[in-house]
């Protein structure tokens, strides 16, 4: 599915409407598109997500607008009010650009095995593999070159985009997309060394991923060493992300991307994880944990928060100077607690 050009239009009373907004000023406003306040046009709505581009209202040529009760009275265009104007905006694009849905069939050149059970309202794109036992529920769409392994079931309504491998005895919810290029059910990084030599460790659990799920372009979930893989129900996980084998990623969670999620780590619900994020395997991660971008998690944080280990940007010459001290630490603590035991009252 691709989202579709403008529509036909929507009135703003209709939008109000259907976005659960409250609409101020002319209700028959007509509008076609979203747009931002800068370069909207005489047939687009724009939002004002922030205070701090209030001024903005006053130059723009959008239709109509989309804020907040606070920044209401900052303009007299049509306008749709709601506490949470980019949320209200995301449904507006929706409501505007619909995505256009591929007809349900099979392409003539998908390779789709007899025994494998596939609902008929279904749409399986060209040079699609589907393997033995795979159940494919109803509204299912496949895009171009996705291979789907033995023993796999894909819920009701979940999109595969081009080129998405799905292992043997894998299991995805309904509703949930999987971006171009997504693997799932690798086998995990399982390996003993024997005798100067790696002996591979076989992978014999699955992926389970539940319903409502996003899973970017290019993200890898391996499969579990034993027991499963598992991504509960309505987390969001960005492009090129890594995740482990037996890792549990708890419901709501959404992940940044370019994360690397080591083996049997736990991520709790409802959590944060930033860019570029580096997680050490065996941890747990609690609910409600926010960890900013480009942070290194190497041990289980003991209570929700915000986690941070990245350093601040500053001008190269200044941080070769930081590095320097840092480099120092040690030796520096070493002296000080050296002048501290020859102090009146020793070491405080």
């Amino acid at each position: 599915m691709e989202r579709g050009q403008d529509s036909p239009g929507m009135t703003l009373a209709a939008l109000a409407e259907q976005a659960g907004a409250r609409l101020e000023g002319d209700g028959a406003t007509i509008v076609r598109r979203v747009g931002t306040l800068e370069h909207a046009t005489g047939d687009t709505i724009a939002f004002l997500a922030s205070s701090k581009y209030r001024g903005h209202l006053s130059n723009t040529r959008a239709a109509a607008v989309i804020l907040s009760p606070d920044d209401a009275g900052a303009t007299s265009l049509p306008r749709l009010v709601s506490v949470n104007p980019y949320a209200t905006y995301a449904r507006v694009a929706g409501l505007l650009h619909p995505e256009t849905v591929t007809p349900d069939g099979i392409h003539e050149s998908a390779v789709i095995d007899d025994t494998a059970m596939i609902a008929s309202n279904v749409a399986i794109g060209p040079h699609v593999v589907i393997g033995a036992r795979a159940r494919i529920e109803p509204f299912v769409r496949v895009g171009a070159g996705c291979v789907i392994g033995n023993d796999v079931r894909i819920g009701s309504g979940t999109v595969l985009r081009a080129n998405v491998v799905v292992y043997e005895r894998c299991a995805i919810g309904s509703r949930t997309i999987l971006h171009a290029g997504v693997v799932v059910g690798a086998d995990g990084f399982g390996l003993i060394e024997e005798h100067g030599r790696w002996l591979r460790i076989p992978q014999l659990g699955r992926v389970v991923i539940g319903d409502d799920c996003d899973i970017g372009a290019n993200t890898t979930i391996d499969r579990g060493a034993i027991d499963d893989t598992i991504i509960e129900d309505d987390v969001k996980l960005d492009n090129q992300i890594q995740v482990g084998h037996n890792c549990v990623i708890g419901t709501h969670t959404a992940i940044a991307g370019c994360v690397g999620i080591a083996g049997s780590v736990r991520i709790g619900r409802s959590c944060r994880i930033g860019g570029a994020s580096m997680i050490s395997g065996h941890l747990s991660i609690p609910d409600g944990t926010t960890v900013s971008g480009g942070t290194f998690i190497s041990a289980s944080p003991e209570a929700p928060g915000v986690y941070t280990s990245v350093f601040p940007a500053m001008p190269h010459r200044q941080w070769r100077k930081v590095a320097v001290h840092l480099r120092q630490l040690d030796e520096m603590a070493q002296r000080l607690r050296a002048i501290e035991q020859h102090l009146p009252d020793g070491p405080s």
